[in-house]
């Protein structure tokens, strides 16, 4: 208990006294978990292996206070969740969003039974995405801040996460329901880390929601999203070091 106290702190929140596993606490866990972990692509950049095993994961996130895209972050998020009580099923999914055709599966969700609904759950995205848990139900419009989201059924790409982008309804991700193992994701995670192809390899992706919205870094270009308004700056080589700062992390 003393592990899940720790990373209670390490996402801001206090281990109650009673756990009861239900939407209530999965949705404060989610929106703490996704404004105190940074979405980043550091170790990737550094070439330094990344290691899916929970230990690995508890080290880099709590104890260091590191965070790490999804695979990473999604994993170790899953091991809280069944530590507290939550039956956890995990998924890999096709990342749809900007895509002219099917692409593969590289992304890691979760399907999270609590004691009043199944709920759609990810703490590893970096753009635009639910902060809070989506119901597992088909057609039901979700909002949540100033952002909206639906669950539809395809034939060949199973559920489809849809969320809506100025007043139209666009694919953000895809999954079938095929219960996945560690030893899944571990080609996927070595694509992203060593593919000439991979979006991971050439400059920082870093990440952090608000209540607000969220701030990123791309290479030098800072931006700051608040409240569907946008400030964008080009950083120098002096300011990088303060910017990676504000994500936990340290050049």
């Amino acid at each position: 208990m003393e592990k899940i106290k720790k990373y209670f702190q390490r996402i801001g929140l206090e281990l109650p006294e009673e756990i009861v596993p239900d939407s209530k606490l999965l949705k404060e866990l989610q929106f703490a978990h996704c404004t105190t972990v940074p979405y980043e692509n550091l170790d990737i950049l550094r070439g330094i292996p990344l290691s899916l095993e929970i230990e690995d994961l508890y080290e880099k996130v709590v104890n260091q206070g590191k965070g790490g895209f999804c695979f990473e972050l999604n994993g170790l998020f899953a091991w809280l969740l069944e530590q507290l009580g939550y039956k956890v099923t995990e998924y890999a999914a096709r990342y749809l969003r900007g895509e002219s055709s099917i692409p593969m599966r590289r992304h890691r969700v979760m399907k999270v039974e609590a004691t009043d609904g199944v709920w759609l759950c990810d703490v590893g995205i970096g753009e635009v995405c639910p902060r809070y848990p989506v119901r597992l139900e088909e057609g039901l419009e979700q909002p949540q801040f100033d952002e909206c989201y639906r669950l539809d059924k395809d034939p060949f790409l199973g559920w489809v996460l849809m969320d809506k982008h100025h007043g139209q309804w666009r694919q953000f991700y895809s999954f079938t329901e095929e219960p996945q193992l560690l030893v899944d994701y571990i080609a996927p995670t070595f694509y992203c880390e060593k593919h000439p192809d991979s979006p991971f390899i050439h400059q920082e992706m870093f990440s952090m929601k608000t209540a607000h919205g969220r701030f990123t870094l791309d290479g030098h270009l800072y931006k700051e999203f608040v409240d569907g308004q946008v400030s964008a700056k080009e950083l120098s080589d002096e300011e990088m070091p303060e910017a990676y700062r504000r994500f936990g992390l340290e050049m």
